[in-house]
């Protein structure tokens, strides 16, 4: 009777190269390298050694300095290495170069990303999303693959227009990109419908470094089950779960994302661009940062320049420091709380000050909620009680003598608009909603939240001038205009 045996997979040796060129600072670069180090490990690599050169400029044809490249190759020979990961990007070109002469497989920074990106995709979104992002890394990389393919071919009854094996590739390659980016499109379109839906509720994202802890918050907080592990990227597939805050009748919706790094490559952001939209529709995101790590500040730095890139920096957010069970210098704690004075200070895997990090998420809802009372007409009162249900939360709601509704309700600002527009025709005598309950923002605001103020879009801009033309209106409702019209040709001159 046979067996099965399953046989682990050899593990590549790996030799990291990395490059201090003048007016870089050299812990940035120790740090840089020692993320390098994790990915590797991520991507099931072992890594021998890692190697630092200083240079002026990078070499045009192998990036590194001839020497370098010399003592590489017979590290190859001797040790048996099976892949040389550089810690930055590289062109084509150096990349070709590099593998002839090394007689060994060549791997920038952006490269190692795309290949643990694909070992972390398990949805079919996220395996058309990687993919996509690798056709575009590699379409430009595919010269000098076929140079036994690269003349036309030729020769008696074979001359004549003729299509070489790489403009073969070429085609094909672009051909699965755009049926690719067709696939994306329709993948959005089914994503806006089903964010349409719950687009009166709260939303919130999780949003920080690879390996910060996301996860684990997320499943602190929502009782969730997502994939964790100590190692970089181990969330790839966003997670969406509705969550009770204390002292709150509707529940909020709590967004796990995947995790940024530095020097994140063009192409994945583009990519991903389905997927970081949960990120950019957010209402409210929480920033966790490792505080553990040494590097703690650079990182957060790196995820404020992804979110500017996302067009994201805008939206409100709360700093929260997690892993505080690891760290031991209590003066380090104590110079961060003195920097950082409205942030958070958890243990996400030991639950550590989660419920106030609840209580802290239902003051930030309240204070982005209005509260507001009206007097609907009968005609419209069951239409005007079903669109503020649907968009807001009803309080108390009382029906007077003659059939008219009195309601006091709470609505997100992100929605009074919308709100509005609907209620204006049946409200008793066409006023505005009176602010009735006083939820004055400032304070939270400012001590919890970086809120820049946005210009008015041309839809809002016009929004607002037609409710003050109406509010107007109402105003002048018996009046007769005093003004001429214009274009109305000349005064006819008085009979004889």
């Amino acid at each position: 009777m046979h067996e099965l045996v399953y046989v682990e997979p050899k593990k590549e040796r790996a030799i990291i190269v990395g490059v201090l060129f003048k007016g870089v600072n050299k812990q940035w670069l120790n740090e840089t390298l020692e993320e390098m180090r994790q990915l590797a490990d991520t991507a099931g690599a072992i890594v021998v050694d890692t190697v630092v050169q200083e240079r002026l400029s990078p070499d045009r044809t192998t990036f590194i300095g001839k020497g370098l490249v010399v003592e590489l190759a017979e590290r190859v020979q001797k040790e048996k290495i099976d892949v040389i990961l550089f810690d930055d990007d590289l062109t084509p070109a150096q990349t070709r170069n590099l593998e002839n002469v090394l007689q060994t497989k060549v791997v920038d920074r952006t490269g190692l990303i795309l290949d643990i990106f694909a070992i972390r995709a398990k949805t079919r979104e996220a395996e058309i999303q990687v993919e996509l992002a690798q056709l575009e890394y590699q379409l430009p990389r595919l010269t000098g693959r076929w140079k036994h393919l690269e003349r036309q071919r030729g020769g008696i009854d074979m001359r004549g227009p003729g299509e070489t094996q790489l403009e073969t590739d070429r085609r094909l390659v672009r051909e699965r990109i755009a049926h690719l980016k067709k696939l994306l499109e329709h993948i959005q379109q089914s994503r806006q419908v089903q964010r349409s839906r719950r687009d009166q509720l709260f939303k919130v994202a999780i949003v920080g470094y690879t390996n910060a802890g996301k996860s684990t918050l997320f499943r602190a907080l929502t009782g969730g089950n997502p994939f964790i592990e100590n190692r970089l990227f181990a969330t790839l597939d966003p997670l969406v779960r509705p969550m009770r805050l204390p002292h709150c009748t509707e529940p909020i919706l709590l967004s796990d994302t995947v995790g940024f790094i530095r020097k994140l490559p063009h192409s994945l952001v583009a990519s991903f661009h389905s997927t970081l939209e949960e990120t950019t529709t957010a209402d409210l995101l929480l920033h966790v940062v490792d505080l553990s790590n040494p590097a703690f500040e650079t990182q957060m730095s790196d995820v404020l320049v992804v979110l500017k890139e996302i067009h994201a920096d805008q939206i409100p957010t709360l700093l929260i420091f997690n892993k505080m069970d690891k760290v031991q210098d209590d003066q380090l704690i104590a110079r961060v709380r003195k920097s950082y004075p409205d942030a958070l200070f958890i243990s996400a895997e030991r639950g550590h000050r989660i419920w106030e990090l609840k209580n802290r998420l239902a003051e930030i809802r309240s204070s982005l909620w209005e509260g507001y009372e009206i007097v609907l007409t009968a005609e419209g009162s069951g239409k005007g009680l079903a669109a503020i249900y649907e968009y807001g939360e009803v309080i108390h709601q009382e029906t007077l003598d003659d059939g008219r509704m009195k309601i006091r309700y709470k609505v997100p600002m992100k929605n009074y608009r919308k709100l509005e527009e609907i209620l204006y025709p049946l409200m008793w005598k066409q006023e505005l909603p009176k602010r009735k309950l006083s939820t004055s923002i400032s304070t939270i605001r400012k001590k919890t939240l970086k809120m820049q103020q946005k210009p008015l879009s041309k839809t809002r801009r016009q929004s607002q001038s037609t409710f003050s033309q109406r509010k107007h209106a109402s105003k002048t409702k018996n009046s007769y205009p005093t003004t001429k019209r214009k274009n109305a040709g000349p005064k006819p001159s008085p009979k004889k």
